[in-house]
């Protein structure tokens, strides 16, 4: 299929993880149905014994890029045998897409779908053992996408959010109110006039730097992530300046789940009991119909541990669980 975009591509290892000598890796692209090139990072385990491999397509966080915690999800289950991409969404990273920076919870959920169309034609892919993997709101995506598109045998969702929620009734639903929502669209409604007259998306600004000194502790665990050496990458949104104001208009719209009762193929999700995202998952799993639905929960972790804590993000639970419904 024909791009619009053709975006460049970094060849040089810029992750904010080492580089795992169990594994060959290489830049690939993709185009979704809307024309977006995305891009994405391939990892593909060494030893392989000639045989077609199960794979996964993994995404997120939200404002996240590959470098970051998806592409350490999909270099360590490469590691475990299973071929893996990591892509930045439409509009973000090396991915193509204009305006920059927005986000949609149509195309997005598309992203993962064109991940699939793209796996299922390698030729190192047994196609009809692809599975996706998301994380934090690209973990609500994921099930959405899931939902959707049963080319899809078995989806991880980690330190979960649904991002039509949070969005529209903000955190623990504490604006969920005609009012408050009425409210935020009036201030995007003007947002959307004053980018027009400007001719610029205004920017919402990324993860709050400094921090105010009272600051919930998610927002600190957020800032030690993406402010920090730890996790920081130049084209990560919630390391700079975030996504345009007004990506949030689609969201409060629009309803993830609602024929999550549907969903007939294998689903994990991951949470930490510490981390204050834990109502999305509990709630979503209680959504979900399918007999082959497990909720996973991880002692004292935190959201922001399930980016990147090698010591409890639960890497060979989440192979199993894959290994047990791709085949």
């Amino acid at each position: 299929m024909a791009a619009v975009d053709a975006p460049a591509m970094t060849q040089e290892w810029d992750k904010v993880f080492p580089k795992s000598d169990k594994v060959n890796h290489r830049k690939v692209t993709f185009v979704n149905r809307y024309g977006i090139t995305l891009v994405a990072d391939m990892y593909i385990p060494r030893q392989t014994g000639g045989d077609k491999l199960p794979a996964l397509a993994v995404s997120g966080p939200f404002g996240a890029v590959k470098e970051q915690s998806s592409g350490l999800y999909a270099q360590q289950l490469a590691e475990r045998g299973f071929l893996t991409i990591a892509f930045d969404p439409s509009f973000t990273g090396e991915s193509g897409g204009m305006p920059r920076r927005v986000a949609s919870p149509d195309i997005n959920t598309e992203d993962f779908s064109a991940a699939v169309d793209f796996l299922s034609v390698q030729p190192e892919v047994d196609a009809s053992r692809i599975g996706i993997l998301g994380i934090c709101g690209w973990g609500g995506i994921a099930i959405q996408a899931a939902i959707n598109d049963p080319r899809v045998k078995a989806t991880v969702a980690s330190t979960m959010y649904d991002m039509t929620r949070v969005m529209a009734r903000g955190y623990f639903d504490a604006d969920d109110s005609a009012a408050a929502r009425n409210h935020m669209r009036a201030e995007l409604a003007a947002r959307r006039t004053e980018d027009f007259r400007n001719g610029a998306y205004k920017r919402a600004g990324g993860v709050v730097d400094p921090l105010p000194a009272d600051a919930p502790q998610f927002v600190k665990d957020y800032h030690d992530y993406y402010k920090t050496p730890r996790g920081f990458h130049p084209r990560s949104g919630n390391s700079t300046d975030g996504w345009n104001e007004t990506s949030a208009l689609p969201f409060i719209n629009f309803r993830f789940y609602d024929y999550a009762d549907e969903l007939d193929r294998a689903v994990l999700i991951v949470h930490g009991d510490k981390a204050h995202s834990y109502y999305f998952g509990k709630d979503t799993f209680a959504l979900l119909k399918g007999y082959d639905k497990q909720m996973l929960t991880v002692k004292d972790a935190t959201h922001c541990d399930l980016y990147d804590d090698l010591g409890k993000i639960p890497f060979d639970e989440i192979a199993a669980f894959y290994r047990k419904y791709l085949k």
